[in-house]
């Protein structure tokens, strides 16, 4: 099927999803579970990919995904930044139900806590083979690393690919004021073990092509059994870097370079799987962590007009984009427009692999009704948006979305920065209370709440629900229901 870009206002207005229902008959797992493909990048925006209107370039793999099955315009990150995504995506849960927040530094003493069960975990008591590819972020000290929390191999970086000591172009940083004087050498892994050291440019552009081969080797080796294969691309967050066969192939400049190569990355690991005769009964789930880090302009993503980026609450920063496929299983060519967020994705992987949840308490609905066409709408109709370490800064109820007074990071007060230089930005910006109507105002412009008080007063009251389970720091609030953060064994924090 050819593939096809639509208008960014058709992708966000239209209100219901265009696909057909099925009978609504009891669905259970199948006798041979479907393979799990799971590809997370790292700060591609909502309007970063051609099937969701990028310009200057084409993803024609991830288009033709799409195609194949379900795109879903109204889906969130668990939180706008690093290590908290990577910690709802993994749990299910909002990252600081469970002490996770932020961006982990190197050499933290802090990591995902053992007593959560992560999905490598989950599909591990299925039977699943486990493997990641790419970047971890949840905890770079032994005790967290990936095979410790379910994954049978790793190969990938622990952290951000800008945790280096070198400058932003590219040179090893000489400046004796520069925050990147406390990182070492970024550490590429095998397992536990060092496989070579990211020091250069030319380092960063071979990693993409590499994680690619071994996401593919993985494939072959355990064709015969159930998998579940975690890409998550170090890229495009900055700085990027895109490999000689890739450089200067489109009009977008380096990035589009750079997401041309993500999506020539997907179109091998598709490649592998129908070589191996594994098309069909495979899940494959592309999505990203948060939205463009915006004050680094030229090598930073698109928002496709949505309010803010990466670090914000604001739709900018925590919609992203998301395709799901299983041939012959999923409705093909469907358009999802109900709320949904990678918090989701655990719960409805263990229902389609017959997994069963820990006890523990998880935020994610189950969107499988979504995935095989049996309703049109999402069991999810509330969103928190949660920010810094318990920041309760917006909530959401449908097509509602009340910003609640926060100071936050802004990008419209200094130009972004170009090739690779950040621009400023400020971190500590007021935003004041604020309604909007994400149907009519995706961009986040329009004020309502003076028109529409009754709203205001219903979303306030799903705020304090929110402060009473999870706290808010804003005001104050403890919660109920968070649970504490992992530490390494013998520090101080751990006593």
């Amino acid at each position: 099927m050819k593939s096809f870009a639509l208008p960014f206002g058709l992708l966000v207005v239209l209100s219901i999803s265009l696909f057909s229902l099925r009978p609504a008959s009891t669905w259970t797992a199948p006798q041979s579970p479907p393979n799990i493909v799971l590809l997370f990048m790292d700060d591609m925006g909502y309007g970063d990919l051609s099937c969701f209107g990028a310009t200057g370039y084409q993803t024609p793999n991830i288009d033709r995904l799409a195609a194949e099955g379900m795109r879903f315009t109204n889906f969130l990150s668990a939180q706008p930044v690093c290590t908290a995504s990577r910690t709802g995506l993994m749990t299910g849960c909002y990252p600081n139900r469970i002490g996770m927040y932020g961006a982990l530094f190197p050499r933290s003493q802090t990591g995902l806590n053992h007593d959560e069960t992560t999905m490598a975990e989950l599909l591990k008591s299925r039977g699943y083979a486990t493997g990641i590819f790419g970047k971890w972020h949840l905890g770079d000290n032994p005790h967290f690393m990936p095979r410790k929390h379910g994954f049978d191999e790793y190969v990938g970086i622990p952290y951000s690919n800008d945790m280096w000591p070198t400058g932003y172009d590219g040179k090893p940083n000489t400046d004796p004021n520069s925050p990147k004087n406390r990182f070492s050498a970024l550490p590429l892994y095998v397992n536990e073990d060092t496989l070579k050291l990211v020091q250069t440019l030319d380092d960063q552009s071979e990693i993409t092509g590499l994680l690619t081969r071994k996401a593919v080797d993985f494939i072959q080796r355990n064709k015969r059994k159930p998998f579940f294969m975690y890409l998550p691309n170090p890229m495009p967050h900055v700085p990027i870097a895109a490999s000689a066969a890739f450089r200067g192939k489109t009009k977008h400049g380096l990035y589009g370079d750079v997401i041309t190569e993500i999506d020539w990355s997907v179109g091998e690991i598709m490649r592998a799987l129908k070589a191996n005769g594994l098309d069909k009964n495979t899940l494959v789930i592309v999505t990203s962590d948060n939205g463009p880090w915006y004050n680094f302009g030229n090598h930073a993503g698109s928002t496709a007009g949505l309010r803010e980026g990466k670090g914000t609450t604001y739709e900018g920063g925590n919609r992203v984009p998301c395709v799901m496929r299983w041939t012959g299983t999923m409705p093909a060519g469907a358009v999802c427009n109900e709320l949904s967020s990678t918090i989701d994705i655990y719960p409805t992987v263990a229902k389609l692999t017959g997994a069963t949840l820990p006890d523990r308490r998880i935020d994610g609905h189950d969107l499988s009704g979504l995935l095989l066409g049996k309703t049109a709408q999402s069991p999810r109709t509330n969103f928190y948006y949660y920010y810094g370490k318990n920041n309760l800064e917006a909530v959401r109820r449908g097509e509602w979305k009340l910003v609640l007074p926060h100071p936050g990071r802004t990008y419209h007060a200094h130009p972004a920065g170009m090739d690779g230089f950040p621009g400023k930005n400020v971190e500590n910006h007021p935003h004041p209370l604020a309604l909007f109507n994400l149907q009519r105002d995706p961009g986040e412009r329009y004020d309502v709440q003076a028109q529409f008080p009754d709203i205001v007063t219903e979303l306030q009251a799903l705020a304090n629900t929110a402060r009473e389970d999870l706290g808010d720091d804003l005001t104050k609030s403890p919660g109920l229901n968070r649970r504490p953060v992992g530490t390494v064994p013998g520090t101080a924090s751990a006593k």
